[in-house]
């Protein structure tokens, strides 16, 4: 290096920060090749005796030159923090993973602690990661809190090799009596997809101590929204979940939805560009109603949801003291919706926490098929096995016991329902509760709506009807919000009034549907809050529902006395 290369060299250190215990390095645009050129670096390193951070940002660093650095660092045993991101700038992909070797290797020689490694911005791939194994799994990381791996190109094979990692960190200090806990997880733009996202997911779920987890941008669907939400399940401290712009779609949604209603610390939601869509956004409204009481932030944005949606969203959002953003912009709800939605805010004091509207996609065409995303992935409901069922997420047995022990008289009537056989049923009518359970809403759905389309004016008719309509909603509208919404859901999507996603049969609408929902709009087992969603899909689906005016008219009356009788 040139002397007067040197002397720039050194004037720029000198105008860097260089606190007792940290040298920070950061922007300079440092280029260094070899040991001449970080001359000075290393200087400084030497003398920083008891050297806790070491900051590389915004230089780039060649193999030789990474080599000298390892070798200062190499005494350097009070080292924590290693910001190392957006070092290799113009460098050949080949030389990342013998240079990320070496400065490893030399905190491992130096038998360093570290709490924080951020090496985002590297773009070195799955090679980039092999750099970091060893380290990753060493004692040096036993003690890590927060790993930054953001836009580093990592890909399936990256993901996969860090989530062994980790594994492997977390039973080594396991073994020794303090396991790792890492607390802070970056990776987005790393192309993971669903397999590199389900291997990390193992390790999320074993470590159970994050605290913040961003993973956005990765082409992650639901195979892998669903592994994620299955660990977050076991992390109870996490406080931020950053999973924008990946594809959730219904099934995916449904299990993160489930997922947080566990969790009692979460204040920070974005699933924003995530195709959460309407049934989702209902999903997660009942965990807003039932849980996350710290929540301050809420994005879904740009996920397709309507204009109905956004409201029962809006109406979840009323007790929560703590939020700060809802941040709804880019979805499907209109010009009227937008104004309906603000509206909603305003009337619970909340209308500054609604964030722009300005990109909002328009109402959707009415033309438009059910989406069916998830098809591309796998469509079939059941496992391979035909032991597993997963109805919107949740696991459960197709045999249940109650299934299997239906009484004959129950199996005839609803595979071939008529209003004589439910009269012959008798006092056997209340166990038409037995064939629905909350864990799967289409059944329930499906039982609710063929029982409630034999209702008649006819006294006896009527009165068996609604004795059986009641036996049905108590038992499923009685659980937690979580389920009672997803029944509901369910039933608006297969009564036309709500677009879904998957292949539901939708029924042909008839008077009596809408008649038992108004009689159990008088019953006490239909709560504010339900009568309070079904009354907003119903008022934005007149078109949906003019076979059968008078019917809904009298729905709507007594779902509106409902809502406002809490009041």
């Amino acid at each position: 290096m040139a002397s007067d290369d040197i002397a720039q060299l050194a004037d720029a250190l000198s105008k860097t920060h260089v606190g007792n215990r940290e040298l920070s390095y950061k922007g300079l645009g440092l280029k260094l090749d070899n040991k001449e050129s970080a001359k000075e670096l290393i200087h400084e390193i030497e003398h920083c005796q008891d050297l806790t951070a070491l900051c590389l940002e915004g230089n780039t660093v060649g193999v030789e030159a990474a080599q000298a650095i390892a070798k200062a660092l190499e005494s350097r045993d009070q080292l924590q923090r290693c910001y190392w991101s957006d070092m290799f700038t113009g460098r050949l992909r080949s030389e990342i993973p013998t240079a990320l070797r070496s400065l490893g290797s030399a905190v491992m020689c130096a038998g360093a602690r570290l709490t924080e490694l951020d090496l985002s911005d590297n773009a070195f791939g799955p090679d980039g990661v092999k750099g970091i194994e060893q380290l990753l799994k060493s004692p040096s990381c036993h003690t890590l809190r927060e790993l930054k791996l953001n836009n580093c190109g990592m890909g399936i094979g990256g993901g996969k090799i860090l989530a062994e990692a980790l594994i492997e960190c977390h039973r080594e200090s396991s073994a020794l009596g303090a396991p790792l806990r890492l607390r802070v997880f970056v990776a987005g733009r790393n192309r993971l997809e669903n397999e590199g996202a389900s291997a990390l997911a193992k390790a999320f779920q074993l470590m159970g101590s994050l605290e913040e987890v961003h993973m956005p941008q990765n082409g992650i669907n639901y195979p892998g929204v669903m592994a994620l939400a299955s660990a977050m399940q076991h992390n109870p401290e996490l406080r931020v979940l950053n999973l924008n712009d990946n594809t959730f779609t219904k099934r995916g949604t449904l299990a993160m939805a489930q997922a947080l209603r566990l969790l009692r610390n979460v204040q920070v939601i974005n699933f924003g560009d995530c195709l959460v869509r309407s049934e989702g956004a209902i999903a997660l409204a009942a965990v807003l109603r039932e849980g996350l009481p710290v929540l301050r932030e809420l994005n879904l944005s740009f996920g397709e949801i309507t204009e109905a949606a956004a409201l029962v969203v809006a109406q979840a959002v009323r007790d929560k003291p703590h939020l700060e953003k809802v941040d709804l912009n880019g979805n499907c709800l209109g010009e009227e919706g937008c104004e309906a939605l603000k509206e909603a805010m305003e009337n619970i004091d909340k209308g500054d926490l609604l964030a722009s509207l300005s990109d909002d996609e328009g109402e959707p065409d009415e033309e438009d098929e059910d989406e069916d995303d998830d098809a591309s992935v796998d469509d079939d409901d059941e496992e391979e096995d035909g032991e597993i069922v997963k109805e919107n997420g949740i696991p459960r047995k197709d045999d249940s016991p109650e299934k299997s022990q239906s009484p004959a008289e129950i199996v005839s009537f609803l595979s071939c329902p008529s209003a004589e056989k439910l009269l012959q049923l008798g006092e056997m009518r209340t166990n038409l509760k037995q064939e629905v359970d909350a864990s799967n809403p289409h059944r329930a759905a499906e039982v609710f709506l063929t029982i409630a389309s034999l209702y008649s004016e006819d006294p006896e008719t009527k009165a068996a009807v609604f004795e059986s309509t009641d036996a049905v909603l108590k038992k499923i509208l009685s659980g937690s919000d979580f389920h009672s919404h997803g029944f509901l859901t369910t039933l608006l999507v297969m009564m036309g009034l709500l677009k879904g996603e998957g292949k539901m049969k939708k029924v042909s609408l008839v008077p009596g549907h809408l008649m038992c929902l108004e009689h159990a709009a008088q019953q006490e087992y239909l709560k504010h809050h339900h009568a309070a969603l079904l009354h907003t899909f119903i008022s934005k689906n007149g078109g949906a529902l003019k076979s059968c005016s008078t019917a809904t008219e009298r729905l709507s009356s007594a779902l509106e006395k409902k809502c406002n009788d809490q009041h």
